[in-house]
């Protein structure tokens, strides 16, 4: 009489590439996701789906009508609810073992310490907020406290994922949210920033200013496509990275 097939589980495909001993170091990292937007909210669903077993998700929003042609969060059920706790279901709808403390607060620039030290420290740092002094008051927190970040810069009025590129902030180039804090980052000691942008040219638009971006991000066109494409790619940085596979 022939065995009868093991039964399948939802990692069965994960474990043909990452083995036992990944699938667990993975169950047992914590990823910070800061922002649940359109990059963030496909970065975490694809963390979920590939192993993660422990999430912080915090965001300040409740689902837009506007959110619904880029967000993984984003249908028109959820419109008006709570961004985090939307994220939250879905991961543990996806793997109900997995630890999740969702915060809908705003991160504040000149608390931002305060803020984070009181969550579960993170093994890695995912950075998808849209204003400048955030991420940088972000960055600086992680630098200061050695945790490994990754930011997203912009990827509004882009069109073509294919000029997406991950680097450091000083090598970034056609992308106006990169510009500013590449400067700034000099300004502040900030080094090594480790970014995902895309160095294609933006459709052009009316002109948002430096303080525009500082304060409270912007206003920009996005293809449905576009910053799916970067959470998936940054999800993608982060499980390598926590693997020790490199680049």
């Amino acid at each position: 009489m022939s065995e009868k097939p093991a039964e399948e589980t939802t990692k069965d495909r994960l474990r043909l590439i990452l083995g036992e001993e990944g699938l667990r170091r993975l169950d047992e990292a914590t990823v910070m996701i800061i922002g649940l937007g359109g990059v963030g909210s496909n970065c975490a669903e694809a963390l979920a789906r590939g192993g993660i077993g422990h999430f912080v998700l915090l965001d300040r929003d409740v689902v837009a009508p506007s959110n619904v042609n880029r967000q993984a969060i984003a249908f028109t059920s959820t419109v008006g609810k709570v961004k985090a706790d939307v994220m939250a279901a879905m991961i543990q709808d996806i793997n109900p073992e997995a630890e999740v403390c969702a915060v809908h607060a705003f991160l504040e620039k000149d608390r931002i310490a305060e803020q984070l030290s009181a969550l579960p420290r993170p093994d890695y740092v995912v950075d998808a907020i849209d204003t400048v002094a955030q991420k940088l008051r972000l960055a600086e927190w992680c630098q200061a406290e050695g945790l490994r970040e990754i930011s997203a810069m912009g990827g509004g009025n882009k069109l073509d994922p294919c000029r997406l590129r991950f680097s450091t902030i000083e090598d970034t180039v056609n992308c106006p949210l990169a510009r500013i804090m590449r400067k700034e980052c000099r300004r502040r000691g900030i080094h090594g920033l480790q970014v995902l942008y895309s160095d294609e040219q933006p459709v052009k638009m009316e002109a948002i200013t430096d303080e525009q971006w500082m304060e409270s991000g912007s206003l920009l066109g996005t293809m449905s496509y576009f910053p799916p494409i970067m959470g998936q790619m940054i999800a993608s940085r982060v499980i390598r990275d926590l693997l020790g596979w490199g680049a």
